[in-house]
């Protein structure tokens, strides 16, 4: 991850509990899944987690619920203060997700989530450190932002009428992400956040597999409540009305939110048992 997104998550940090109308449904849904895709087996020993691109320690906080020994690490030094004093059990390193602080086969679950493979200049090389970390049977985590969702559209709509909805995308800059392959990441910017890659699942099923990791399950995020543009929603209120409707599609959106048209993408991967990295190695001094 890049200087430039350290500083712009930096920034936000004293604001970044303030959950807004699109991020609160987005973090009640994936902490729903966090739960019952990473809870560890019953009669289970003690094992090992991390939570590669910790921010303020949302995910941590998870994860060190569940049972596990909890590691987290991140680029943006403030949001890892936030994540300090948080938790002050659980192992907190800055580091990037591209160069993670950890021996081979330390971890028996990773949760990579917050959109951080989007935020990340190389993500192969990213999901290469995630893999290599995990032990054989471990499993992975992974939210993104995904390419083909109703936002991409309102993107092209905004786009169309010169900005009416505030999406800060040319016709010419959506033009050219848009020529790429379909199952191929586009790099559009958003306000607020710079460049954000979207990734399709046919995607990242294929760097996941390139790195030795398979894919077992997926599910999505603000696919019917993405009726609504979520620039609309990036705002600390709401009207009535609209937070109505919005409450509706939030409830259907928990019962029904297909991966095809989702704005985001949860993937649950696998470690194949029969990798030959080796286990049980001590911890290396970041890790303690």
């Amino acid at each position: 991850m890049s200087v430039r997104v350290a500083e712009l998550f930096d920034a936000m940090a004293p604001d970044y509990d303030v959950l807004e109308p699109w991020y609160e449904h987005f973090y009640a849904r994936l902490h729903a899944i966090l739960r019952k895709a990473l809870a560890p087996p019953a009669g289970a020993p003690r094992l090992r987690a991390l939570d590669a691109g910790c921010g303020n320690g949302f995910q941590t906080a998870l994860l060190q619920d569940l049972g596990y020994d909890t590691h987290g690490v991140d680029l943006a030094a403030a949001l890892l203060a936030v994540a300090r004093r948080r938790l002050p059990k659980a192992a907190l390193a800055r580091g990037d997700v591209t160069a993670l602080p950890y021996r081979e086969a330390s971890f028996d679950v990773v949760s990579c989530c917050g959109s951080t493979l989007s935020f990340v200049d190389e993500a192969d090389a990213a999901l290469t450190e995630i893999a290599r970390v995990l032990r054989p049977g471990g499993r992975l985590l992974l939210e993104c932002e995904h390419k083909w969702s109703l936002d991409l559209a309102w993107t092209a709509a905004s786009a169309l009428t010169g900005n009416a909805l505030g999406y800060g995308t040319s016709v010419s800059t959506l033009w050219r992400a848009l020529r790429r392959p379909l199952s191929a990441e586009v790099v559009l910017p958003y306000p607020g956040y710079g460049n954000v890659t979207l990734f399709s699942r046919r995607d990242l099923v294929t760097r996941l597999a390139r790195v030795g990791l398979r894919a077992q399950r997926s599910w999505g995020i603000h696919a019917l409540t993405n009726v609504i543009p979520s620039t609309v929603l990036h705002r600390r209120r709401v009207s009535r009305p609209l937070a109505a409707l919005y409450r509706a599609l939030r409830a259907l959106d928990t019962a029904f939110a297909p991966p095809a048209v989702a704005n985001s993408i949860v993937v649950l991967a696998a470690k194949p048992r029969q990798t030959s990295t080796a286990t049980g190695a001590p911890p290396s001094a970041a890790e303690r």
